[in-house]
């Protein structure tokens, strides 16, 4: 039966590409890819498609009714198509790949998206800042900044985010979870970026650098911190008494001065301190450590 289907004569050509159909009506809904014709609109939302079952699939947004359901997980969709895309996840299949790199997909939106890194192609453009983005997603998302939306709200806590995967990274802040390990010290990350951050540590990569004094650092926002030494910007402000400072590190150490808060504590003699290298200075008190007279001993060996 399914080597009929196959073989069936496909007697209607597309004069404009040369996709050949089995039907006449399917040349028809075909045709209007071509001419951009739409007739087919929705009432709730004025939305216009090409073919009537392209509109009866979007109208199930509105209507909530999801007919497609998953026998393994029971998860529900309003169209069939979807289903299918998600079956891949349970049977493992990924039919397209990638004849650059063969990296494989379960869908073919999926890898058309991903040849666009190879190509370089970025058709979504931000109407705003003109950025441009390989994905339509990365372009809704991106949007979020200058609309100020952020739909993604954390029930714990009530924080909110503009996209969907950062609520995820922060729920491990209160589940404790960190997936993502390193293999040479096992320090754990709530969060892959941090993780591939953390390995620069090992590898001593410094893939960013400041184009004034070429001073290299391991993290992007370092560098912009950095940058502030020959920019003299200080866009972090004291609330009590207008100090300004270049990074909120150092901002939140300041305001320990106001508050009184001294969160760290001497383990051997309970002084507390504001700052944690105040506490590591103390503590050479109780170790004897002198590491100014080293580097005086050293400078002395140089001469």
């Amino acid at each position: 039966m399914e080597e009929k289907a196959q073989n069936r004569e496909k007697p209607y050509k597309c004069d404009d590409c040369m996709s050949e159909f089995t039907q006449k009506g399917s040349l028809r809904d075909h045709m209007r890819i071509h001419t951009g014709e739409k007739p087919y609109k929705c009432d709730a939302c004025m939305s216009e498609f090409a073919v009537k079952r392209h509109l009866r699939d979007h109208m199930r947004i509105h209507t909530g009714e999801k007919p497609y359901k998953c026998d393994v997980c029971m998860s529900e969709f309003t169209q069939k198509g979807s289903l299918r895309n998600h079956m891949r996840i349970h049977t493992g299949e990924k039919p397209y790949k990638c004849d650059v790199c063969m990296s494989e997909f379960t869908r073919k939106g999926s890898l058309r998206d991903h040849m666009r890194l190879h190509t370089g192609e970025k058709p979504y453009k931000c109407d705003v800042c003109m950025s441009e983005f390989t994905v339509k997603g990365h372009l809704r998302d991106h949007m979020r900044i200058h609309t100020g939306e952020k739909p993604y709200k954390c029930d714990v806590c009530m924080s909110e985010f503009t996209v969907k995967g950062s609520l995820r990274d922060h729920m491990r802040i209160h589940t404790g979870e960190k997936p993502y390990k390193c293999d040479i010290c096992m320090s754990e990350f709530t969060v892959k970026g941090h993780l591939r951050n953390h390995m620069r540590i090992h590898t001593g990569e410094k893939p960013y650098k400041c184009g004034v004094c070429m001073s290299e650092f391991t993290q992007k926002g370092n560098l912009k911190i950095h940058m502030r030494i020959h920019t003299g910007e200080k866009p972090f402000k004291c609330d009590f008494c207008m100090s300004e400072f270049s990074c909120n590190g150092r901002l939140r150490d300041h305001m320990r001065i106001h508050t009184g808060e001294k969160p760290y504590k001497c383990g051997v003699c309970m002084s507390e301190f504001t700052q944690k290298g105040s506490l590591r200075n103390h503590m050479r008190i109780h170790t004897g450590e002198k590491p100014h007279e080293y580097k005086h001993l050293n400078e002395s060996y140089d001469t």
